[in-house]
This record gives structure tokens, sequence and C-alpha cells, in this order.
């Protein structure tokens, strides 16, 4: 790109993106002085790290936007990174994705559960925790202390039918909200006891306890004192398995890194109330060049942009000193209210902790480029050979897969997986619903699912970036490979797709035919057939497979919600919303085909004419 009028660009804090020919954000940066950091940019190639060097031939122009503080232009680049995901930045991603203890505050009985993945509204997270067992272990103990439910919606609503408990509540692990055996405002306190325990409040809940048991003891009730007894004794193995690191008071994060030249591993130990209450490991792809200061910054910012599952930590320990320290300590300042300290400790027991968090990160790393080691070469050599024997004019970096699934031409449905470096790409996974195919015939499904797919792709190209939205269309990024499971014909079809479209030289396509494995290109006669065992036929296999999984999983979907919905057509005064309601409280098709008359009557919102023609439909052999 050509250097940009350095004269207008302001001298005062904010961010600055880099976009590529077709307006997309490939990288955000952020700066106390923005003409100084941009002009960093365009000086002699051969000072700049060669992966600067690709990000600037790979932009065509540069913005910014200039905000009033240094806080607020560290906030920018966060958000801006997380909105566009720029592929030259610096990317945190789970090792794993890491289970948390949650309880779901936003139900009328709210329930104990682990949960993975992404958080949602009205649920309180306690964790992470490196293992899921040690969440269930430590439930397990606080279960007869604070006994709430931990059943599905499903399986409560099946209990609260029948009228009777599950095993749980007879085990004394489970208060029977479902039956009405406990009082609203007794379970709001199992509630909010477990909370206070989860959050490091274990002393005032041991105390409490302790007192009760006494206070029975000596009113002679020694039933409920050796029941208060038991409940006392679970509270002390659970608080064995959380680690004391310091002092009652003490509210702490411990944040580490070990880093290699390609990539670095974070961990963290969240320590409430002087106890572990969970930990947390990331692996960073190292996509930029950033020094470990400038590394611990983007991890700290990541980590405290958002409130973490415990809250905000009134000390934050880290294995090296961030770039501007004083800048992220204000930003966690304003996040949590109150004064945060960022620092390195130099010695004594939180140094101790420190290099014990750091040897997790140092593990972790290992561990992971272990296994990186080898599948990344693998990966390599797949694409490698893929470019090479494909004679494919560019190596496919992004491969898309597409295949088709029906049942006598009901129910038509596609599938798109993407698999980007050689890792399947779940993401941008798609599903298509085939609107346009009447009967068996896969070319004419083929030919709408590829149409639809494409288009989108070049709407969105050829839109000017000032009339996009924010966040890159569903279809934004092209394949380098597209395949399509089937021989001749289906190539057939995405090629003339291709050529409609005018992509013929942007998108190479290839067909891989289960048979014998053969790979079909076009203009050639004869298939390619790749190695018995070689990285390029492997990967094009998964790729395959995947697709013809993902097809049909859709279409069994589809299937399953057409014959449900098709046995209750018909029926006069049930709507969409009755029939749902209908499946949700009698637990579904099967079990309408066993319902009496006398429990469809019992649900006050469905008219008797209606319980009648459910009752007569289902009851009547067909």
């Amino acid at each position: 790109m050509e250097r940009p009028n350095l004269a207008v660009i302001p001298t005062g804090p904010g961010s600055y993106q880099f976009v590529d020919v077709h307006g997309r954000i490939i990288y955000v940066g952020k700066a106390a002085n923005l003409r100084a950091r941009v002009t960093s940019y365009f000086a002699d190639p051969g000072l700049l790290h060669s992966r600067t060097v690709a990000m600037v031939a790979a932009a065509s122009d540069v913005r910014w936007i200039e905000v009033k503080s240094e806080v607020d232009a560290l906030m920018l680049e966060y958000n801006l990174i997380k909105q566009h995901r720029p592929r030259f930045n610096v990317r945190l991603r789970d090792d794993k994705s890491y289970p948390f203890l949650a309880i779901t505050l936003d139900e009328p009985w709210p329930r104990a559960v682990v949960m993975r993945g992404r958080k949602r509204k009205g649920t309180k997270y306690f964790g992470p925790f490196a293992h899921a067992w040690a969440i269930r272990d430590t439930l397990d103990a606080l279960l007869r202390t604070f006994p709430v439910r931990t059943c599905s919606p499903a399986k409560f609503r099946q209990h609260e039918r029948l009228g009777r408990p599950c095993l749980l509540f007879h085990i004394e692990k489970c208060s029977g909200p479902c039956v009405n055996e406990v009082a609203p405002s007794t379970y709001a306190s199992h509630v909010d006891g477990l909370q206070r325990f989860l959050s490091g409040d274990t002393d005032d809940v041991r105390t409490s306890l302790v007192e009760q048991m006494t206070l029975a003891s000596t009113n002679e009730q020694f039933e409920d004192a050796a029941r208060l007894r038991d409940r006392v004794g679970a509270i002390d193995r659970a608080l064995e398995r959380q680690q004391m690191v310091g002092e009652r008071g003490d509210d702490f994060d411990v944040v580490s890194l070990a880093e290699s030249e390609l990539e670095a591993a974070v961990h963290v130990f969240y320590v409430r109330k002087g106890r572990v209450l969970g930990n947390n490991g990331y692996v960073v792809d190292k996509s930029e060049p950033l020094t470990t200061a400038q590394l611990m910054q983007r991890v700290l910012v990541d980590l405290y942009a958002e409130e973490p599952a415990l809250g905000w930590p009134k000390e934050v320990m880290v294995s090296s000193e961030p770039e501007e320290a004083s800048v992220v300590a204000e930003m966690l300042a304003v996040r949590r209210g109150s004064k945060v300290d960022v620092r390195q400790p130099q010695r004594g027991d939180r140094r101790e902790l420190l290099q014990m968090v750091t040897k997790n990160a140092s593990d972790a790393l290992v561990r992971h480029r272990l296994k990186r080691a080898s599948d990344h070469n693998a990966r390599s050599r797949a694409i490698a050979e893929l470019q090479d024997q494909l004679g494919l004019s560019q190596a496919p970096l992004r491969i898309e897969c597409y295949d088709m699934a029906h049942l006598q031409g009901t129910d038509y449905v596609g599938s798109m997986v993407v698999v980007e470096d050689g890792l399947p790409a779940k993401r941008e996974y798609r599903k298509f619903t085939v609107r346009n195919v009447s009967g068996n015939d896969d070319y004419a499904a083929m030919r709408e699912v590829l149409t639809r797919r494409l288009s989108a792709y070049v709407h969105e190209r050829d839109t000017p970036a000032s009339e996009r939205g924010e966040k890159p269309g569903r279809f934004a990024y092209p394949p380098q490979l597209l395949l399509v499971d089937g021989g001749k014909g289906q190539l057939g079809v995405a090629v003339d797709v291709l050529h409609e479209l005018g992509l013929e030289d942007e998108i190479d396509v290839a067909a891989l035919a289960k048979r014998f494995e053969e790979v079909y290109l076009p203009d050639r006669t004869e298939p390619v057939l790749l190695p018995r065992g070689s990285d390029a036929l492997f990967m094009l296999q998964v790729v395959r497979d995947e697709a013809h999984r993902f097809a049909n999983s859709f279409h069994r979907e589809r299937r399953g919600k057409r014959m449900k919905a098709s046995e209750l057509d018909g029926i006069a005064g049930l709507g969409p919303k009755r029939r749902e309601r209908l499946l949700n409280e009698v637990g579904g098709i099967g079990a309408l085909r066993g319902v009496t008359r006398e429990r469809l009557a019992a649900l006050d919102w469905l008219p008797a004419s209606v319980a009648d023609e459910v009752h007569r439909r289902f009851a009547t052999p067909q």
C-alpha cells in the first residue's frame, strides 16, 4: 500500500486499522500517538519484522479513530479485535473448553450444573476448573448442605407431572422442589448459601452450621444435630479440595506466560478469600511481533475487559510487567471501581505461587507444541501435496466441501463444511434447506446451494465498505478450493456456477468420488488418483466425510420435525404455539400415544374440543 499523508493523521491517542482491498479489517492496533505509530509501519522493510511486512503488503488502506485517553484506546482496540477478528492480530483461544460450575438464577427453581462454552445472562458462574470431575466431586459434597436441584428442565417437568421426586430427594441431595417439598424461601436460602460458599465465604457458612448443630444438640434434637454434623463434614471435605495460598482476606489473580517464537501459553489462578477457586489456560498464536511486555498487556486486556466469572480482583500478580502497566492498572480500576495493583512479586509466598503457575504454563506449552508439531507437519504436507498434485493456482488454505442429503426427494438439504489451515472451522459451517428442487435431483440441489453461497460472496465482495455492516458477512471469505462430493456430474455443476458468477479464475474446484477415491478436475478427462495413505488424500477424505455427516444430521433433524408436526396436522384449534406447548408438557410425540383423556383434560389451557381430537387421533390405531 502507499504511504498515507502523515499530515492528516492526529497525534493523540487512538486505534488504527489496516484494511484489505475488500474493505475487511486485517489488523488493529492502538497508540498513544497515532501519527508516530502509523509512520513506523512505512520504514525500510529490512528493518521490520517479516510478519509486519506481510501485513502491510496485504493492506490497501489504513484508518484511525482518535479517543480521549490511552485507556480508551486500549478498550477500543480490544473491542475492534473482538468484533472483526483480524487475521494479523494475536488471538487468545482456549486450549480447551474449561468447565464452570453454574447456577441458573433465571429459573424459578435455580439448579447447579456443569457448563462449558459461551456464558449466558441470568446464570452465575464459578470457576473455571481444570476438570469436570473436580466440579462434580465438589458439588456432590456440597449438595447435602445445600440441597439444590441438579436435574435438567425436562427431568424436572417429568417428576412434576408424576408427582413423585427422584432418587436424589431420597438420599437428601435435593430438597424436592418438583413436588413442593420445600418452601421457596428455604430453597432460596440453599441457593444463596451455595453461592456464598463458592464465592469464598466458607468460614461464615461453616460457622453458621456449627452453631445450628450445637443448638440442636443442646435442645436434645439429636437427629437434626447428626444431620447438621454430616453437613459440616461435607463442607470440610469440599474445603480440602480448595488449596489455601494466602490470608483469609486475599483476593488476587496470578497470570503467567511461557512463550516461544510462534506461540505462548497463558495460565491463570483465581484466588478468593485466600483459596484457589479456579484456574484457566490459554494458547496464544503470535501472529504479530510482540515483546513479552506487549503480549502480557494484550493478555490482561483480554482477560479483564469483561467481568470474569469470579469478579475483578484487588491485585493481579504477573510473571512479567506489561507494557504501559499504569494504563492497564487504570483500566482495571475503572472496571472494578477501586484501585487494582498490577505487579510482579519478587519474594515470599506470592513469588512461590507465581513460580507454580509459570510451571503450569510451561508444561502446557510443551504439550501443545509436541501435539501441534506432529499435526502441523502433516497439515502442511497435505496442503502442499494438494496444490502440487491437483495443479491448484494457490495453496488451499481454506477448503469448502458440499454434500446433499434427502429421502426419496423429501426434506432436501445441503451442507457446507470448512477446513482452514488443515483444521475444521466449525464456526464457518453452514446448512442449506433446498427450496426449488422437486423430486430426486442432486445436480439441481447442488446448483441451488452453490449459487446461493457464491452469490452471497460476490454481493459481499462488491458492496462498498461504507455500506457493509460492522461484522463480516456469513459468506465473506471465498475458498481456495471448492470440493464437491461426487463425480464428473457434480463437478460440471460446480464449474457452471463458477462461470456464471465470474469466479472461475478466483476459485479452484474439484470433485471427490466415493467409489475409488478419485479426484475429478475441470478440463481433465481422467481423474487424479492421490497416493493411498498420503496426507493429501486423508485431508480430502476427512472433509468429505464431515460434509456427509453434517448433511445427514441436518436431514434427520428436519425429517424428525416434519414427522412430528405431520401427526398433529389438521387438528382444528391446535396451532404452532399450542402444538409446541403440548409436546413439551406431555413429553413428546411418543408420550401422546399413551396419554389418557383425563391427562389432556388437566391441561386447562387446551380447549376440550382440541383435547378430544388429540385423544381420538392417538388412541385410535392408524
